[in-house]
């Protein structure tokens, strides 16, 4: 297999963010500056992946009446385009975010995947597949696509020898979590809501995961926003804290965060500097609109900020 790295967005959006002082729910609210451009999770991390100079093959569902913003984001990432074009349009999403970091997001269900469709995507998905070993399955699952069909084709994938990372929500992360993917990536809120009651400590977060990791989950990835990120991986927790940043918008930060995880495993690196260059990346983030990587010495600048650590040393 190819060290390019397949990422799946099985249901895509075209991101409108709108930017506002403050949003006053039931009045008129004045937009200072928006843009609206091709996303979706999976989206959003092969873009980052291609700054960071991995070779990418993109593929899911796009509607076709409106996907020329992707064909051409495609084509400037010099991507493989797997996507399958279905009838309709893909979905618009948008998020408004206030001057203080707060981000509201109306996020819409997109086009009907008929189980033929699926059954069509799922034979490509497996053919191109074999040429690679990391693939990235990111975002919401479109109308049509139960859980239990999710939960399939990771299975699908895991038996063909590929390393499945994971980033999504709600009932598509319980029926991923039953997969048993290479890695998962939910957040604290994510995480709460599969465990059934609230996490709100560090402890029960580990708690958790560990129990994640018992099912054969080889990396199970918690993010925390400004807390960091906590990482267990074969009985060994890391734990990074980033700096403190100017928020400008957190819409991106998880993609981002995923994208350097994924590239640093990509490149086998060590999992400190895996982790230290993935928070690095997910910080930075805040501070911009849309998801990419700016100057390398910015980045580099914020990576000497970051602290990682072992969090049950007796482990290691």
């Amino acid at each position: 297999m190819s060290r390019s790295i397949l990422t799946v967005t099985l249901n895509p959006a075209l991101d409108m963010t709108a930017s506002l002082p403050e949003l006053n729910v039931g009045k008129v609210n004045v937009v200072e500056r928006f843009t609206l451009h091709p996303a979706g999770k999976g989206v959003n991390v092969a873009r980052v992946l291609t700054d960071l100079g991995d070779s990418v093959a993109v593929t899911g569902f796009l509607g076709q009446e409106n996907d020329r913003g992707f064909t051409d984001l495609f084509q400037q990432m010099n991507s493989k385009d797997n996507f399958i074009r279905v009838p309709g349009e893909t979905r618009i999403n948008i998020k408004l975010v206030e001057c203080h970091g707060d981000v509201t997001d109306l996020n819409f269900p997109g086009v009907f995947i008929s189980e033929e469709q699926f059954q069509t995507f799922e034979t490509r998905l497996l053919e191109e597949a074999a040429n690679h070993e990391l693939v990235v399955i990111a975002g919401s699952l479109p109308l049509g696509v139960s859980p239990e069909s999710f939960a399939h084709l990771i299975s699908l994938l895991n038996k063909r020898g590929n390393k499945v990372i994971v980033d999504t929500s709600r009932d598509a992360l319980k029926a991923a979590m039953s997969a048993s993917p290479w890695l998962v990536k939910p957040n604290e809120e994510e995480l709460s809501e599969w465990a059934g009651h609230a996490l709100e400590t560090e402890d029960a977060l580990m708690q958790v995961g560990e129990q994640l990791s018992a099912t054969g989950i080889a990396h199970v990835v918690i993010s925390r926003g400004v807390n960091g990120v906590l990482w267990l991986n074969n009985g060994q927790w890391l734990k990074s804290v980033p700096p403190r940043m100017s928020v400008v918008s957190t819409v991106g930060a998880g993609d981002t965060l995923v994208a350097g995880l994924c590239h640093g495993l990509n490149q086998n690196h060590d999992r400190e500097t895996v982790l230290r260059h993935a928070t690095a990346l997910s910080a930075l983030a805040v501070s911009q609109t849309g998801v990419g990587v700016p100057d390398q010495d910015t980045l580099n600048s914020v990576i000497q900020q970051v602290s990682v650590n072992a969090l049950n040393p007796q482990m290691m």
